[in-house]
């Protein structure tokens, strides 16, 4: 998992941090999109979804969008350039937003959310393949944890500052601000993010690629980051619950949750500052990552406070920890003329494990009690690493 692809080893420089700052901005937009949004449309506002069912299908909306669509933009952006499939991600999203903050209707939100999952579908692999086009392989560790670090903090402020724009405003000026926002940084990136031309690249066959994401560096990282996004989307979703059912305030419980995205945002470029440095590996980072993460669920089966605030504190920093590793190691094993590929497929993973994660928990949480669902995800998150490390020769 360590060993480097030629193509993307080769002493390239370093791009200049102007060009890289459009880049967190675009990976913010996304976060933000995504959880501000999302936590906003069954608040407390005159146009927000007051059904459970109309709710659940715009939330499922956006996420399908991703699914589907990531990885066919993510090739794209190999055949033409990951900076038009970024810019144009980034003006369509914006005007997706612009279509319900105009036409203010209940059948345009569903146009709106499902133009913005589009969107980001081709603008958040993109981002990351630049990421890694534009910076040497000895420093990928550092830009993804960069990058990851500004996802981070939307993910953290969005569901915030989401709730205070509905407030204020409804969410028409919610989408009002994205639309600003994603224009904006299209902008931005339009005049700093330099022209990254494709590269040639050999025929590939349906063979090839399969070939290519069935082998040990493509599923090893992608599991792990799949792995990283079940428990956070589990920690954000069930941790709350776990508090009010043993009698803790809405206060404390959101406290936990800001407290799991803001552990995770602080130890990503950490993590990334030493892998660039050698102080650490892919393989060990990303082992030590999903012990981490599965120690967190183990303590959030623990009841009252000390089990909610323990719980986020190890889940955040063992996401933290896999996050800017795992995107690392993909870029490393991959030739850098199938970085967009490579990255869409892997957002495919992380995706899959956001909707999975909640729904396994949620499942045996129903047939038992939530404490045995932390623990059946704890599990499944340990077996890789546990097994690993047992097969390893001393």
């Amino acid at each position: 998992m360590t060993a480097q692809n030629p193509l993307t080893a080769q002493n390239r420089p370093t791009a200049p941090r102007a060009a890289m700052w459009p880049l967190y901005a675009a990976g913010f937009t996304t976060a933000f999109g995504a959880h501000g949004i999302a936590a906003s449309l069954g608040g407390f506002s005159e146009d927000a979804v007051t059904s459970l069912l109309i709710l659940g299908g715009l939330l499922a909306l956006y996420d399908g969008a991703e699914v589907l669509l990531k990885p066919v933009f993510g090739t794209l952006a190999d055949r033409i350039g990951a900076r038009p499939v970024l810019l144009g991600g980034l003006v369509a999203f914006a005007a997706a937003s612009a279509v319900y903050a105009i036409a203010d209707s209940p059948g345009w939100l569903w146009a709106a959310r499902l133009g913005q999952g589009a969107a980001a579908s081709a603008f958040s692999p993109s981002a990351s393949a630049l990421v890694a086009r534009l910076n040497p392989a000895a420093k990928h560790g550092r830009a993804f944890g960069s990058y990851g670090f500004h996802k981070s903090i939307g993910y953290t402020l969005g569901p915030l500052l989401g709730g205070i724009l509905v407030w204020a405003g409804g969410l028409r000026l919610l989408f009002t601000v994205m639309a600003v926002l994603a224009a904006a940084v299209a902008v931005w990136a339009a005049l700093a993010v330099p022209v990254v031309p494709p590269l040639p690249k050999a025929r590939q066959t349906v063979l090839d690629l399969a070939r290519r994401l069935t082998s040990r560096t493509f599923l090893a990282p992608t599991a792990a980051l799949a792995g990283a996004t079940a428990a956070l989307s589990v920690g954000v979703g069930f941790l709350p619950v776990s508090g009010r059912a043993a009698g803790l305030g809405t206060v404390a419980t959101g406290a936990a949750v800001s407290l799991l995205a803001l552990t995770a945002a602080v130890v990503q470029p950490a993590a990334g500052r030493a892998l660039d440095e050698g102080r650490l590996t892919t393989r060990t980072g990303l082992t030590a990552g999903l012990l981490v993460t599965a120690a967190g669920l183990g303590c959030a089966m623990l009841p009252g406070l000390l089990g909610v605030l323990t719980g986020a504190t190890l889940i955040g920093a063992g996401t933290g920890l896999i996050t800017p590793l795992g995107f690392a190691a993909l870029a490393a094993g991959t030739p850098r003329e199938r970085l967009g590929q490579t990255m869409g497929s892997a957002e495919l993973g992380r995706e899959l494990g956001d909707a999975g994660g909640p729904l396994l928990v949620a499942a045996v949480a129903t047939a038992t009690t939530l404490t045995f669902g932390f623990a059946a995800l704890a599990l499944l998150l340990a077996i890789g690493p546990l097994l690993a490390l047992r097969r390893r020769p001393a």
